[in-house]
């Protein structure tokens, strides 16, 4: 039960589980502990659908013949971050 705390209270775990599924795959544990960390945290959901969204795009980059450069607005990396510091300092 102990570890199961650790989990739902640690955005850092769970976006390193997040990434490891992205790249690999993660074990039926490491699945239920983010699942559950996913339930109640908002940002950390967020973050697995930019995760994704950002993956696709370098996939479908690194595969096109003519790489484009591809950049986030410096106020939008800024309002984001911002947003999710927010969130964070909230717990």
């Amino acid at each position: 039960m102990n570890e199961l705390r650790k989990v739902i209270y640690n955005c850092r775990k769970a976006t390193y589980l997040i990434d490891k599924r992205l790249i690999g795959s993660i074990t039926f544990r490491e699945t239920v502990e983010l699942r559950i960390h996913l339930i109640g945290c908002k940002v950390c959901g967020i973050y697995m659908k930019q995760s994704k969204m950002i993956n696709q795009m370098i996939r479908q980059l690194l595969k096109s013949e003519k790489p484009q450069e591809i950049q986030l607005d410096e106020g939008f990396k800024e309002a984001l971050q911002a947003q999710i510091t927010a969130e964070i300092n909230k717990n």
